[in-house]
């Protein structure tokens, strides 16, 4: 029995060290700092397949740690960290086909597989890497310190365009936490997700949404928090589709989906899978990707979503919940036939900070948790009579209901409306009045659903919600 066990144990030591995937894991593929080499956090910030490898690079936060940096897997499974490796804060990836490279952190891999430097970026908290309005020679880099440079693909000579802190009238006090950044449509959309307790309880507006055309000042889109810019980064098939550009972020009341089509933005809500994320700390990173081809797939406030990449008469339809998660998921891709997911697994909280990649196909998303969240349209809002609120997404959840909270001393009326085939044809389903409590609830029947619902004000409030619960 011994020699047998002796057997198994040098069998599965042998799969380990040549790359053996098991139960979605392979434990030789971790990053850690050696010792106390990070007194914070070793994530994996961002995941790219290129010159036949998959690369993936190291952060720590506030560039405080060592021993991390930029490491690759091969064809045949094997994790190696690269000599050219610097231990930073890096989340950033970006294909600059022109060029034929691959930008992640602060490193420009050739398709050969070399790869270079980008030197004066290497001290700077790198978040995002996105398409040249004007120069097709050139990309943009974003830091989380909100200053945004211009680097020549070739040279990698490196210009600072702006500090967004001095563009995008900064809230006093706001904490700097610049994420997401995209091109297209002519113009460059960037995303900070500043949140803490005065935004949830005084709407301070610390987070932004912004965008530049290249030549004017730039504009505020949204004063709360946003974490995620994304679409399609080839502008041949971004075009074919309109160039759908996606933003995500959220407020004290709910997740906020915006899209722009056609030189238009349009505005969404989306439930919560977990308040977990609600600060500016922890909310590494979520994405909107291309995670198979033509399709994108969006993590957001711990559900995982299938985001269609399409608009049909001018409308945005088929979001549909996956499933429901806990998991810090940096990024995500596909690599070897496996769709791969990055981590920020254990920090100095627990000890030895380290996190590992997921391996597995995209289809066991919809295994994890099942699709389950709240959230609401007005929280504790003031609302004018006939006020008509966002379109909230209703598909793909289970045990449905709406409750309508008024102020002291004020009786509310709404009539709740929902668009069943994601067209933009809202009706009206029911009407809550609150008595004299200030509080009504509606329960949907077993099995009703419509794909987005919203709430019209028949009456003004100085206090008013209307929060959704799915469970």
């Amino acid at each position: 029995m011994r020699r047998r066990l002796l057997a198994l144990g040098l069998i599965l030591s042998t799969a380990i060290s040549a790359g053996q995937v098991r139960d979605h894991v392979d434990p030789s593929m971790v990053i850690r700092a050696p010792g106390s080499g990070s007194d914070s956090e070793a994530g994996i910030g961002a995941l790219m397949p290129w010159a036949d490898k998959l690369w993936a690079v190291g952060y720590v936060a506030h560039i405080r740690g060592s021993g991390l940096g930029l490491y690759e897997v091969n064809s045949n499974m094997e994790w190696t960290k690269r000599p050219e490796s610097v231990t930073g804060t890096y989340a950033n990836r970006y294909i600059h086909w022109k060029s034929k490279q691959a930008f992640i952190g602060p490193y420009a891999i050739r398709d050969t597989g070399e790869v270079r430097t980008i030197k004066p970026l290497v001290g700077h908290r790198l978040t995002a890497t996105a398409a040249h309005l004007t120069d097709s020679t050139k990309v943009y880099f974003l830091s989380m310190e909100g200053l945004m440079f211009e680097v020549d693909a070739e040279s990698l000579e490196t210009t600072q365009l702006f500090d967004l802190t001095k563009e995008l009238d900064w809230t006093k006090g706001a904490y700097l936490h610049f994420k997401g950044m995209h091109t297209a449509q002519g113009r460059v959309v960037v995303a900070n997700n500043t949140f803490e307790e005065p935004d949830y309880i005084d709407n301070r507006g610390g987070g932004r949404l912004a965008e530049w055309d290249g030549k004017g000042k730039w504009n505020i889109l949204e004063r709360t928090a946003f974490i995620e810019v994304s679409g399609n980064q080839r502008s041949a098939a971004n075009d074919y589709y309109g160039s759908p550009m996606y933003a995500v972020g959220w407020d004290r009341s709910s997740v906020i989906l915006r899209v722009l089509y056609k030189q238009k933005w349009h505005r969404y809500r989306l439930p919560f899978g977990s308040q977990s994320w609600n600060h500016t700390w922890n909310t590494e990173w979520m994405r909107i990707r291309f995670a198979q081809t033509e399709r994108h797939l969006m993590d957001a406030f711990g559900l995982f979503y299938d985001l269609p990449n399409l608009f049909y008469g001018d409308q945005f339809f088929g979001v549909m919940p996956i499933s429901r998660h806990l998991r810090v998921t940096p990024d995500f891709t596909h690599f070897n036939g496996y769709f791969v997911m990055a981590s920020d697994q254990t920090d100095h909280t627990v000890g030895q900070p380290q996190s590992g990649l997921w391996w597995g196909s995209i289809d066991d998303l919809w295994s994890f948790g099942k699709p389950q969240g709240w959230g609401a349209v007005w929280k504790n809002d003031t609302v004018a009579a006939g006020a008509v609120s966002d379109a909230y997404l209703m598909t793909g959840f289970d045990k449905k209901s709406v409750t309508l909270l008024c102020g002291k001393g004020e009786k509310g009326a709404v009539d709740i409306e929902v668009d069943v085939l994601g067209n933009g044809d809202f009706r009206r389903l029911t009407t809550l009045r609150t008595g004299r409590d200030g509080l009504a609830n509606y329960s949907f029947p077993e099995g009703f659903s419509a794909h987005w619902i919203r709430a019209k004000s028949l009456s003004s409030s100085t206090s008013l919600t209307v929060s959704f619960a799915y469970l």
